[in-house]
């Protein structure tokens, strides 16, 4: 009744204006609404359920550290810590899978009439045994041809001999010639380009066919190999 009596000058003043009948529907709906949203939090607070335990192995019960806990269908999870335990909330009736490598999953469900806010459980976790096909060993016929095949086989490079070749100078420019232009660089050509517009305004701009600096440049870069195409 606490309502009532906060709106209490409003109901004076729409009972003076003749709106009875709009106060009913207010009278009417009121309850309702006050006790749609003191249920529904209530509803929603108590299927969520705190999910609790620890992940074993079933033979020897030792426990196993950063195994999977994961909602189906939902896309949420967590991973046990050192000690095999974990915790996650959860809603009443899904289904919670564990998973780890080398064990079979095991799936459990949450019971939908689950009295309280709290399941604990203690996963036990089956080895999953994975039969591999049989490779056979068998050597080279002759020694000769052992250290044929030995000295021309191709061996990957190692991680020093990687980064010498990406850092090599042919390989910078490779790189430099395909890259596009950032924003700083963009920016400087065209300002570079609008100062030699307006140093040249109004007189025809010079020819660089008889220029020995323009020449030496064309040169090294023909030397360089900056004209060459390069298959994609």
């Amino acid at each position: 009744m606490v309502w009532f009596f906060k709106d209490y000058p409003l109901i004076l003043h729409h009972m003076r204006q003749g709106h009875l009948f709009t106060l009913v529907i207010v009278f009417a709906l009121t309850p309702f609404t006050n006790f749609a949203q003191t249920t529904a939090p209530d509803i929603y607070r108590d299927s969520v359920v705190q999910l609790y335990g620890v992940v074993m192995t079933a033979d020897s019960l030792k426990a196993i550290p950063f195994a999977s806990v994961v909602v189906n269908k939902k896309g949420r999870g967590t991973i046990t810590n050192n000690d095999g335990v974990f915790s996650i909330a959860v809603n009443k009736g899904e289904n919670i899978t564990f998973s780890c490598i080398g064990f079979k999953n095991r799936t459990i469900s949450i019971p939908e009439n689950l009295e309280g806010n709290q399941y604990s459980v203690i996963q036990l976790m089956i080895n999953d045994t994975n039969f591999l096909p049989a490779t056979i060993l068998k050597p080279r016929p002759t020694r000769a041809q052992f250290e044929r095949d030995f000295v021309n086989a191709k061996i990957d490079d190692d991680l020093y001999e990687t980064a010498r070749k990406n850092t090599s100078a042919s390989q910078k420019r490779i790189i430099l010639s395909s890259l596009p232009f950032d924003g700083k660089e963009a920016v400087g050509a065209s300002l570079n380009q609008q100062a030699s517009k307006y140093y040249y305004s109004g007189q025809l701009p010079p020819m660089n066919i008889l220029n020995p600096a323009a020449w030496k440049s064309f040169i090294n870069s023909w030397k360089r190999g900056d004209y060459k195409s390069r298959k994609k």
